[in-house]
């Protein structure tokens, strides 16, 4: 059990976090979701004991984290966002001084433990210099690992990889989650939704919203979606979409091919599309593509983070 009551951090009167509070059961996976800058890693740092935070307590298994560090530090396994390695080392070298340091018994035992479970047999020899990026998440998840520890504390886990590269270490924690208790940082929303039981999204230091990720997405029910791309003096159609019936918000985006994508928030059950084919043919715009989806995670997230993107 992860207890995080009224937790702020400060850095030159700069409140990083703002009085945030969760909480984390046994067994339970934890997605830390937030744009760039929200707090995520501050919040990681802390939690592992890196980095002490301003007010505010942890309770780790009920313990107090500022008072039990060193015992607490044995039951946390951590990935750091940019994974630190030790790169002239080969992969054995490295996972023995990792086990070496948590005064592992039979380290031998428990490197052959963890490079099994984080499929390294091939690489075992290799410099880590000369690891794709991939194999490399796969060392720092395995040293994390070293001492089989009851929680995981991953930030950014498959930041700066590609897609294949990402799945194979999704489906790696996964695996291991298994028998763990795993809070992870990410801002790659469908991450959140494949593999969290719950869910935070953290904004500017404060948390904004938490549940499940269905619960969250019901956050956004009661309204839809239109997303379109019309072809007409940009200001004037937004206005004129604005004044329609039902319609509860509209935001100006550009579509990846430049074009200017209108998506019009509506409330629910009530199904705009012809009106706005009748206005794109009064004004004679050029109605180039319109969509409709109901609110899901993403469009929640956006929502309650607009401001910092």
């Amino acid at each position: 059990m992860i207890e995080v009551q009224e937790l702020t951090k400060i850095f030159d009167n700069i409140p990083v976090l703002d009085h945030i509070s969760f909480h984390l059961k046994d067994g339970e996976i934890l997605g830390f979701l937030g744009p760039n800058g929200a707090g995520k890693t501050t919040t990681m740092r802390i939690l592992t004991g890196f980095l002490a935070p301003t007010t505010g307590t942890i309770r780790i298994n009920n313990k107090d984290l500022l008072e039990n560090g060193r015992d607490i530090r044995q039951e946390i396994g951590y990935l750091p966002e940019n994974n630190p390695l030790y790169t002239d080392m080969r992969v054995y070298e490295a996972l023995h001084f990792i086990a070496q340091s948590r005064n592992i018994a039979d380290d031998a035992l428990e490197m052959k433990r963890v490079v099994k479970v984080c499929a390294l047999q091939d690489v075992i020899a290799k410099p880590i210099q000369e690891l794709s990026k991939g194999f490399k998440q796969r060392v720092g998840l395995a040293q994390a690992l070293i001492g089989d520890p009851r929680i995981l504390i991953l930030d950014e886990p498959t930041s700066g990889l590609d897609p294949n590269q990402a799945r194979e270490v999704r489906e790696l924690i996964r695996t291991i989650a298994a028998k763990k208790t795993i809070i992870f940082s990410t801002h790659i929303l469908q991450e959140a939704t494949n593999l969290c039981h719950r869910a935070i999204i953290i904004h500017k230091g404060k948390i904004v919203a938490q549940g499940t990720p269905r619960e969250l997405a019901r956050l956004g029910s009661g309204k839809e979606e239109l997303r379109m791309i019309i072809e007409g003096p940009e200001a004037n159609v937004a206005k004129v979409l604005e004044n329609l019936a039902h319609v509860t918000a509209v935001r100006l985006e550009h579509a990846p091919s430049g074009e200017p994508l209108f998506i019009v928030q509506t409330e629910e059950h009530h199904d705009l599309r012809r009106e706005i084919f009748r206005l794109v043919k009064e004004n004679h715009w050029v109605l180039l593509e319109l969509t409709r989806a109901h609110a899901d995670l993403e469009t929640v997230f956006q929502a309650l983070t607009r401001s910092s993107l």
